[in-house]
C-alpha cells in the first residue's frame, strides 16, 4: 500500500516513521517546510514527496494539520483524490467534518475522522519518533458512509503500526471526552505556570511539578484554534473544575478540616474507580 501524509510534524513524522518501521508500506510526505523535507527524505521517514499527482497513486492518505490549514490544504488536494480514504489526524471534529466530508462526497473519496492520543510537549519532525504511538488510542470517528471493511483494514493498519487500540467515537462523543482529557488539562498547567512562585521552584520541586507543568509548553496557535472549535464542551468542563477548586479555597478559608478530608477522599476514591494511570 501506498500511504501519503501531509503535515510532517511531531504526529505525521511519527506516523510516517512508525509506517516505516513496522510495515513494508510506501510513504510519500508533504510539508511546507523545506527543511524538514529534507531531514524526512534523508531519514526515510518518507520515499518521496506527495506531489498533487502521485495523491491518487495513494490508498490511504493522512493529514496532520491545524483546523483551519487542514480545510484550506483539503480544498485544493481533494481533487486529485478519487478513490483514495482519507483520514484528518486533527484534535477536534465536528468543526472540520462538514467542509471534509462534503469534499469527499464531491470528489469521491472516502472520509474518516482521526486522533491519535499521543504526542509530547514540543513540537517539529526532529522530535518525532517512530514509537511515539506504542500502546497508545488510535480514534477513529466513522459516519454512516463508512463501510465495515474500510474500518477493519484501518484497524489492523493502526494496530500493525504500533497502536495499542483503536477507539471508535461519534464526532460529539469524540469533541465532549477530548475537551476534559486533553483541553482541560493542557488549560489547567497553562494556569499553574503563571504563579510567580514557579520562578523559585528549582530545589522545591518533584514529580508532581513536572507532571502538571509538562503541557504549559505548548504551540499557542493551535492550542488557540482547537480551543475555540470545542469552545461549548471545553467551557463545561472548565465550570466544572472552577466550581471544585472554590470548595477547596472555601474550606481552607473557613479552616474545614472534616470538610478538607472528605473532598481529598472524593477525589481519590474517583480516581480509583476511573483507572488508568
Amino acid at each position: 500500500m501506498t500511504v501519503g501524509i501531509i503535515g510532517l510534524g511531531i504526529i505525521g513524522g511519527s506516523m510516517a516513521k512508525a509506517i516505516k518501521a513496522n510495515t513494508h508500506h510506501k510513504v510519500l510526505g508533504l510539508d511546507i517546510n523545506d527543511e524538514t523535507m529534507t531531514m524526512a527524505l534523508m531519514s526515510g521517514a518518507i520515499d518521496g514527496r506527495l506531489t498533487d499527482e502521485r495523491l491518487s497513486e495513494c490508498q490511504l492518505v493522512m493529514a496532520a494539520l491545524i483546523p483551519e490549514v487542514l480545510v484550506k490544504t483539503m480544498t485544493e488536494k481533494a481533487p486529485y483524490m478519487k478513490g483514495t480514504t482519507f483520514i484528518d489526524l486533527c484534535g477536534i471534529k465536528r468543526a472540520i467534518y462538514e467542509p471534509l466530508s462534503a469534499l469527499a462526497v464531491k470528489y469521491e473519496f472516502n472520509y474518516i475522522g482521526g486522533h491519535p492520543m499521543a504526542g509530547k510537549e514540543v513540537s517539529g519532525f526532529a522530535n518525532s519518533s517512530a514509537d511515539l504511538f506504542k500502546g497508545a488510542s488510535m480514534i477513529v470517528t466513522p459516519d454512516s458512509r463508512s463501510d465495515i471493511i474500510t474500518l477493519d483494514k484501518l484497524k489492523d493498519f493502526f494496530l500493525a503500526i504500533g497502536f495499542g487500540v483503536v477507539t471508535f467515537s461519534t464526532l460529539e462523543e469524540h469533541d465532549r471526552i477530548i475537551a476534559y482529557t486533553s483541553q482541560l488539562a493542557h488549560i489547567t498547567s497553562n494556569a499553574y505556570i503563571k504563579s510567580p512562585t514557579a520562578q523559585m521552584h528549582m530545589g522545591f520541586s518533584a514529580g508532581s511539578y513536572r507532571d502538571l507543568t509538562r503541557v504549559a509548553r505548548l504551540d499557542e496557535n493551535m492550542w488557540t484554534e482547537l480551543f475555540m472549535a470545542n469552545s461549548d464542551y471545553l467551557i463545561e468542563e472548565l465550570r466544572m473544575l472552577i466550581d471544585s477548586l472554590g470548595e477547596f479555597l472555601e474550606v481552607l478559608e473557613t479552616k474545614d478540616k472534616e470538610k478538607l478530608t472528605q473532598l481529598l477522599r472524593e477525589g481519590r476514591e474517583l480516581k480509583e474507580t476511573a483507572g488508568g494511570n
